[in-house]
């Protein structure tokens, strides 16, 4: 994983004594409305759903001494209360395991002659909330989702076995016709977890999250955001940044329209002080039985000493499939892409191309192109064969992945 590594002290007790420390600040804070609360009615009228998610991934790097072959499997358990004086409790535990090849460096393994598959095994609690209200004035308190827009700033990184979740306080509602969504954030419980190795496990500090968005027109959307992530351990700091931008989406009979437009600084404990521009324009439109993509995206640089970041974003759905830009590089990244999308019988078949520039320097990184078949086996049963290869000019080396999943859901 293309980051700089500082490793502390702080372990998965950590972030068990720091959720803990969140869900009694919960029950102190809705204390007043405790009376009206049925348990009993509550956890018998729980609902239970679990969750089986089977991978295969190869992984072919130029520079690493043996091909990564990785079978790896997630269960989970999703328990949410019913209803009771306002309140819903929810719980959410994953469990990623091996299944027999261990042919990759998992970031905690310490098989580092391999290429990285960033699904360390082991047990995380990944939700564990408790919300008062529901409609348009949730408020959630523990360990949530918090996935903001397409996820590219804030996200979970749900392609991961382990999914990233955030231990949070989360206020949403309504002022006229504007969605509000602000969240306190006091720590980022990530993929690389439950544990700390190569990359720390968790992510704490005081961040902070808002987003607020009005519907323009109808088809139109409008949402101003501002992020400001304070990272405090291990390579935290170097992440921390302040961002504030406007996303726009609109509708036009069969074409679909998305910007955004971002500016970027340091924050908080970060070294380096800097400012970087954002932009991105996308277009998707369907043809007969297609859906055709087109898209440029900038994360730009200031003056190739920093490259606008997004730590907590769900990375692997950005800059291409093989995840070569998961941290950006100092000189900015542009990423030019088009897809192209459609029905073969019951499978969804997508075709997609990217080429990558600095955006400081205009130096070729390199280009991708990437396959995904999906196809319902059941209802509840899903299969994905996925396979992308990057073609190296100025950054990083060729590599080639391919995936195999089965997804099930009860």
């Amino acid at each position: 994983m293309a980051r700089n590594v500082a490793i502390d002290d702080h372990r998965g007790s950590g972030r068990a004594r720091r959720l803990t420390v969140v869900l009694i600040a919960s029950s102190v804070a809705f204390g007043a409305s405790a009376s009206a609360v049925d348990l009993a009615k509550a956890v018998a009228d729980g609902k239970t759903s679990l969750g089986f998610r089977y991978r295969l991934e190869h992984v072919s790097q130029d520079g690493v001494a043996k091909d990564a072959l990785a079978s790896t499997a997630r269960a989970r358990l999703t328990w949410n209360s019913a209803e009771t004086g306002n309140f819903t409790f929810g719980i959410e535990t994953d469990y990623s395991l091996i299944l027999g090849i261990e042919d990759f460096n998992s970031t905690t393994n310490g098989r580092t002659e391999y290429p990285v598959v960033a699904d360390p095994k082991g047990f995380d609690l990944n939700q564990a909330f408790v919300k008062y209200g529901n409609g348009d004035t949730p408020v959630p308190v523990g360990r949530q989702r918090l996935n903001h827009g397409g996820q590219s700033v804030l996200g979970g990184v749900a392609y991961r076995q382990n999914e990233q979740t955030y231990d949070a306080l989360r206020i949403q509602g309504k002022a006229g016709t504007i969605d509000l969504d602000y969240s306190y954030i006091h720590n980022v419980n990530r993929i690389f977890g439950p544990g700390d190795a190569a990359q720390p496990g968790d992510w704490y500090g005081n961040s902070h999250a808002f987003r607020a968005t009005a519907s323009a027109a109808e088809g139109h959307t409008v949402a101003g955001f501002a992020y400001l992530f304070d990272l405090s351990n291990a390579n935290g700091p170097p992440n921390s940044n302040a961002t504030y931008g406007v996303d726009y989406q609109g509708e036009f009979e069969a074409l679909t329209v998305s910007a955004a437009l971002a500016r970027q600084s340091d924050y908080a404990d970060n070294p380096v002080s800097y400012d970087a521009l954002y932009y991105s324009v996308q277009g998707v439109a369907t043809l007969g039985g297609l859906t055709l993509t087109g898209a440029i995206e900038v994360l730009g640089s200031d003056a190739g000493a920093a490259g606008f970041r997004t730590p907590v974003a769900t990375l692997h759905k950005f800059q291409g499939w093989t995840d070569r830009f998961l941290a950006t590089p100092a000189t900015g990244v542009r990423d030019t892409w088009f897809s192209v999308a459609g029905k073969v019988g019951d499978a969804t078949v997508t075709g997609v191309f990217h080429d990558f520039q600095a955006d400081e320097g205009g130096a070729d990184y390199g280009s991708e192109i990437g396959l995904a078949v999906t196809y319902p086996l059941r209802d509840n049963l899903s299969f994905l064969f996925k396979t992308a290869q990057y073609s190296a000019d100025e950054h990083a080396s060729d590599i080639t992945k391919l995936w195999l999943m089965l997804d099930w859901k009860w």
